[in-house]
């Protein structure tokens, strides 16, 4: 498989961010987490999906949780400062964000939301989350992607 840049990877290059870039066959359509972290050889656990939300005050989220869970939607509000938080339907993930799904990164959105990584990636020396594409994921250090994003750390996920 060719190892073009996707959009995601030019960012971090452009803020000298390090990063392992990865790819996977989805040519059988599956496009779930913990299989993109079986087939990269990666822990299910280090393997984080990205997930876009709304609010109560129609404000959008985007949570990034281990592939191995979900987002606990009542902890996901508490932590946004919201009422209630529910994911968006998936025909507003590409206008919203520039990505489809299964290829929903945290870096390189249209705009800037706000953003929660769940508190358990803070005990991992590398995360690997969505590179922009589908087949595609880097691997990086989760304060580094903390900080490029601007998100905070948040028990966001369960089990």
């Amino acid at each position: 498989m060719a190892e073009d840049k996707t959009n995601v990877m030019r960012l971090l290059d452009q803020k000298k961010v390090p990063y392992t870039p990865r790819q996977y066959d989805v040519s059988d359509g599956t496009l779930d987490a913990v299989t993109a972290a079986v087939r990269l050889g990666v822990e299910p656990e280090s393997c984080y999906k990205t997930l876009v939300t709304v609010g109560a005050s129609k404000r959008n989220y985007v949570f990034v949780v281990p592939s191995t869970g979900e987002l606990d939607l009542k902890a996901a509000a508490k932590a946004a400062g919201e009422k209630f938080i529910e994911m968006i339907p998936q025909a507003q993930l590409l206008p919203l964000t520039g990505y489809i799904h299964g290829g929903c990164s945290p870096v390189g959105m249209k705009k800037r939301l706000p953003t929660f990584i769940d508190a358990s990636a803070q005990g991992l020396d590398e995360m690997t989350v969505s590179a922009g594409k589908v087949g595609r994921q880097v691997t990086l250090k989760p304060q580094d992607l903390c900080d490029f994003v601007g998100a905070k750390f948040a028990g966001i996920a369960k089990a």
